[in-house]
């Protein structure tokens, strides 16, 4: 009975709980397992990051697929002439991601902050211009669809989703009840996988801090302070108001549920992608529409990215400050747009901001070599600036996509 009840607990509990108890347990092995190193042989937390990366990796290859057969069955599906949300969703997206990349600007200027820019990562390919972003883009709308589903190409996967989705309107309903039990039995097993999310925290968490610590990120308190800061001003602050114009009526019980839900799974995964089955999870329980969410949640983890916006503003500008480079307040302003474009072609993995650093660096004259020091210090500090960034972005996906479901049962109603 008391195994049943433990069992019970385990996959069938609170998901907040249960992942709460599963970070703490994390923290209190990355903290024992030095001690116990010497008898065991090997560090403990350290091997426990296997069950954090099952855990990531079978989100990351269900997302595709999931992804794939939802949208062409909510399209399918989709009544002719009913009204859909996404051109607002879509205009809040950007519209959040560009007041995110302002709102960094002037963390930036009201605490400048200087970095040493002596670190050298090699291998580096970012893109030179923000003509190769956008062509890069396009080019992913065109990808094979078998491609596109193997490397997760997401844009890829939405194009090829919509087009089938569009066609397969004018199919039996046979078919469309086909893709219904598929869509269906897709969810069931990611239904599945998200119940072992508390152990793929431990396992992550355990293995995060034996890693690196929290001790290489006292070089960067202040750079790590306006980042985190910033992002969470816009958490708790931008985005609450953005909420409420849509809404009218407090969007904090709102915001709040997305960030506990989604922005701590996706703060330990450090990766959208792999994030969108917990959102679309939360969008189910939040009776959304399923026509919307389904298309909606894996866009914005591809172009809803405020974190990647604010990771690009703040860094560029600390190098900025740090080379001494005067700055006027329409080349900010520039920089928060063109943050704002490079956050929306930034990859939804692990750094994937990190590397679009050098386009917004170029505004400014700063070389490629200072511009890969920089990406350089972006790594060191990853450990917390990737998994809030990551945060923000992915519990934003949700929140915007409520935010507009529920303003237009507001005006039907």
């Amino acid at each position: 009975m008391n195994i049943s009840r433990l069992f019970s607990f385990l996959f069938h509990g609170n998901l907040v709980k249960r992942i709460s108890i599963g970070l703490l347990l994390g923290i209190i092995l990355a903290l024992v397992s030095p001690s116990l190193e010497s008898a065991l042989g090997f560090h403990l937390a350290e091997k426990m990051g296997l069950l954090g990366q099952i855990f990531v990796r079978s989100l990351r290859s269900v997302a595709p697929i999931l992804v794939f057969v939802l949208v062409i069955a909510a399209i399918a599906n989709k009544k002719v002439g009913s009204k859909s949300n996404m051109k607002d969703i879509i205009y809040l997206y950007l519209i959040g991601t560009f007041l995110s990349a302002l709102t960094a600007v002037f963390a930036s200027f009201m605490f400048p902050t200087t970095i040493a820019l002596a670190t050298n990562e090699a291998e580096l390919s970012p893109p030179g211009k923000i003509t190769e972003v956008l062509t890069a883009l396009i080019f992913n709308v065109v990808d094979n669809p078998i491609t596109a589903l193997f490397n997760a190409n997401f844009i890829g996967i939405l194009a090829w989703a919509i087009g089938l989705g569009i066609t397969l309107r004018y199919a039996s309903e046979t078919t469309k009840n086909v893709m219904n039990d598929f869509a269906e039995a897709v969810s069931k097993i990611v239904h599945f996988i998200i119940s072992f999310a508390p152990i793929g925290v431990f396992g992550l968490v355990a293995s995060t801090l034996a890693d690196k610590g929290l001790s290489a990120l006292l070089d960067y308190v202040q750079l790590l302070a306006v980042l985190v800061g910033s992002m969470l001003f816009v958490a708790f602050v931008i985005n609450p108001i953005i909420v409420f114009w849509k809404i009218r009526r407090n969007p904090y019980p709102l915001v709040w549920e997305c960030i506990r839900v989604s922005g701590v799974t996706a703060f330990f995964t450090r990766s959208s992608a792999a994030n969108i089955p917990v959102n679309m999870e939360l969008a189910k329980r939040l009776n959304l529409d399923e026509e919307t969410y389904s298309v909606s949640i894996p866009l914005g983890a591809t172009i809803n990215m405020g974190g990647a916006a604010i990771t690009i503003t703040v860094l560029t500008l600390a190098a900025v400050f740090t080379l001494g480079i005067e700055v006027s307040i329409p080349t900010a302003i520039l920089l928060s747009l063109v943050a704002s474009i490079c956050a929306c072609g930034a990859s939804g993995v692990a750094g994937g901001s990190l590397l679009l650093i050098p386009l917004a660096c170029s505004l400014f004259g700063i070389s490629n070599d200072i511009a890969a020091q920089v990406i350089g210090v972006g790594f060191i500090i990853g450990v917390l600036q990737d998994s809030t960034e990551t945060a923000l972005n992915s519990s934003t996906d949700v929140l915007f996509t409520a935010a507009a479901c529920m303003s237009e049962e507001r005006k039907n109603s």
